[in-house]
């Protein structure tokens, strides 16, 4: 997002937080919004000149949310609808932003749902954990990343495969994200994980272990890796066997390779 974007993304982004901080039924309000905000997002999808006019900076603040208000009023919640008003009446730097911004802010409050029921944690690790079953289930995955396959038919199949599996509030997110793709299904997915451990303030760690790891070992991993880095560490870990020991520590751009492996294979480099 450009500089104004970020902005506005932001005001709106406390101003959410705040509503649901204050609501007496905290759950059901973010669970309500968030559900809402996707709706307001397919609204705009279906009608171009309704999405540009809505963050048209040309228009008058005043202009923007009276738009807002005439098309959206009784169709939403009143919290969903003083929150699209917010939104108009910042200034995006596209239409586009604007849209992406409300995306966001969908996926916040189904987030914030989850954490009012003591669920985040759980819900990041399951969309990690379907990110990763995914990458494993190659025929699963190009039907899900068809862009020319019917929207309604790829939620039903992913629905499918998530039911009685995950929180309901993993599910809501996974489908929404193979509705409205950004890049492909695994890479999607993940991203919304990856938003979900920055909603408690951490970043994510990707490890690759040759075994299994404990939760003692987890949290002396994320221990370790919140001293060198200096911000607190969410890890996401798999298991890949052919390492034959060790790990494989990934954070943002920098890769950490203490695996066997990769030590057996420095070793004939050097040797070469």
């Amino acid at each position: 997002m450009h500089a104004a974007s970020r902005d506005a993304l932001a005001v709106v982004s406390s101003y959410l937080d705040t509503v649901i901080e204050e609501a007496d039924n905290a759950v059901a309000v973010a669970a309500q919004t968030g559900a809402e905000l996707f709706d307001v997002v397919d609204a705009l999808d279906g009608d171009r000149a309704l999405r540009i006019a809505v963050a048209d900076a040309s228009l008058t603040a005043e202009q923007r949310t009276g738009l807002v208000s005439a098309v959206f009023a009784g169709k939403v919640s009143q919290a969903t609808l003083e929150l699209l008003i917010t939104a108009a009446r910042q200034v995006w730097s596209t239409p586009r932003e604007f849209r992406a911004g409300l995306v966001q802010l969908g996926r916040q409050a189904l987030l914030r749902s989850a954490d009012k029921q003591g669920q985040l944690l759980q819900v990041e690790d399951e969309l990690f954990r379907l990110s990763r079953i995914l990458d494993k289930e190659a025929q699963l995955t190009l039907r899900l990343d068809d862009r020319s396959a019917d929207r309604a038919a790829k939620r039903d199949l992913l629905a499918k495969v998530l039911y009685g599996k995950v929180t309901a509030v993993t599910e809501a997110l996974a489908l929404q994200v193979i509705g409205r793709p950004e890049r492909n299904a695994i890479d999607d997915i993940d991203a919304v994980s990856k938003f979900a451990a920055s909603l408690w303030g951490r970043e994510v760690a990707y490890v690759v272990s040759a075994a299994p790891l404990n939760d003692s070992q987890n949290q002396a991993l994320a221990s370790k890796l919140e001293h060198i880095y200096g911000r607190a560490m969410s890890i996401h870990s798999e298991v890949d066997p052919s390492l034959l020991g060790g790990m494989i520590i990934r954070v943002g751009d920098e890769v950490i390779d203490g695996s066997t492996s990769g030590k057996l294979e420095r070793l004939r480099v050097n040797l070469v």
